[in-house]
């Protein structure tokens, strides 16, 4: 079994911030505010969107931003390897919740 990479939460949510707010001024057309949390569960790591995200863009300029946001968090110091995926984003829509991250990367564990 491989070992588990360690991150602190914190790091990892200053990352996915500060990597969402260059998206979005790479991407004018998709105008959200700095996530206030982040999803974790078996495909995906990342942040949910307002519906209206793709009221105005293709699923393809929606995925254009989600590989600008993968790419950013892996540029964070210590975060590329933790961050999987190496620039591709991942999109995940049920029941009319859709969340924009990376995908899920096995044995994480987050510390305070």
């Amino acid at each position: 079994m491989a070992q588990a990479k360690s991150i602190s939460l914190s790091q990892f949510t200053a990352a996915v911030q500060s990597a969402v707010k260059t998206a979005a001024q790479k991407h004018p057309k998709f105008k959200l505010d700095a996530p206030s949390g982040i999803t974790f569960n078996y495909l995906i790591r990342g942040i949910p969107v307002p519906e209206t995200f793709l009221a105005n863009a293709t699923f393809a300029e929606a995925q254009e931003f989600a590989n600008e946001v993968a790419i950013q968090i892996s540029a964070q110091p210590g975060m590329a390897a933790e961050a999987g995926g190496k620039g591709k984003g991942a999109i995940y829509s049920a029941g009319g919740h859709i969340i924009l991250g990376i995908p899920a990367v096995e044995n994480l564990q987050l510390e305070k």
